[in-house]
């Protein structure tokens, strides 16, 4: 079908109630490769659960976390095949630290429709509250499917701006392993893109890529750990753009600039000439 942007540009989808445990909480952290040093005290208040603080991040999956299909793209004026599509941007900004466990209500709408060219931009914002609707953070994120752009609508912003142009004042090398989309998958995101061989090769890769919100999650704990102290409850918001796919087995190299109340992050892949991975990332510092 193809898009159609006076139907799908503001169009809200029904609320959904959904709720997470500390369990889910656990799984996400150790799937971000949480607990790689089992006697850390940083690392064991990722894995226990009697001491547990939450990555904010967990906030894009909590949602999701006891889902077991593929996504689907399909909104009001949208319908897009799966294997066209890659994540293009992904924020969150945290109105409160997110709770080991809990019951939310999200609503969402489609925030935004682009027109590339080659591609569509599709851009959705998804607000969560309690039961009882109090704000617990909102999510905004786009993707990008290619070759469903041409239907006459507006490119959109332009990129983000460049990092500043001095030597950043952190470097981090994150390790990702071969297994890290398997582990990742169990989240609820089983886009076979990310395990299965043929259909990676049916989107035109040598093999499956990692979920870009497993880098995402991945890059945000390593500055948390490295840069903040290891205070989760220092994140106000993260967002980024995925720049370049990863591969499980690769590394991460982020690296940071302190500007005044934010980080600004950049993650390259040293293992291919520091292809991108992440770029106009920003992590916003709590006051």
């Amino acid at each position: 079908m193809p898009i159609d942007p006076s139907v799908a540009l503001g169009a809200e989808l029904p609320a959904e109630e959904f709720s997470w445990t500390t369990s889910d909480v656990l799984l996400y952290h150790l799937a971000l490769g949480a607990g790689g040093d089992p006697v850390d005290p940083v690392e064991l208040r990722y894995v226990l659960e009697d001491r547990v603080r939450v990555l904010p991040t967990f906030a894009v999956v909590a949602q999701t976390v006891h889902r077991f299909d593929p996504p689907a793209v399909e909104y009001p004026g949208i319908s897009i095949d799966l294997a066209k599509v890659l994540h293009g941007t992904q924020r969150v900004d945290v109105h409160r630290p997110v709770p080991a466990e809990g019951k939310g209500r999200a609503t969402a709408r489609v925030k935004g429709v682009y027109d590339k060219g080659a591609a569509a931009v599709i851009e959705t914002e998804t607000v969560v509250t309690d039961l009882d609707g109090e704000p617990l953070w909102t999510n905004t994120s786009s993707i990008f499917a290619r070759g469903e752009g041409g239907f006459g609508g507006d490119r959109g912003p332009s990129g983000p701006p460049p990092p500043p142009d001095r030597e950043p004042d952190h470097v981090i090398t994150t390790p990702t392993v071969p297994a890290q989309a398997l582990w990742y998958r169990l989240l609820g995101d089983r886009n076979p893109l990310h395990s299965d061989p043929e259909f990676a090769a049916t989107a035109g890769f040598p093999r499956p890529i990692l979920h870009g919100l497993c880098t995402y999650g991945m890059v945000a704990k390593a500055v948390v750990d490295a840069v903040l102290d290891g205070d989760v409850t220092r994140v106000a918001g993260y967002g980024v753009r995925f720049a370049g796919v990863v591969f499980p087995g690769e590394t991460l190299r982020t690296s940071v600039w302190r500007e005044d109340g934010r980080l600004v992050l950049v993650t390259t892949v040293p293992e291919r000439d520091d292809a991108p991975a992440l770029s106009g990332a920003d992590l916003v510092i709590a006051e």
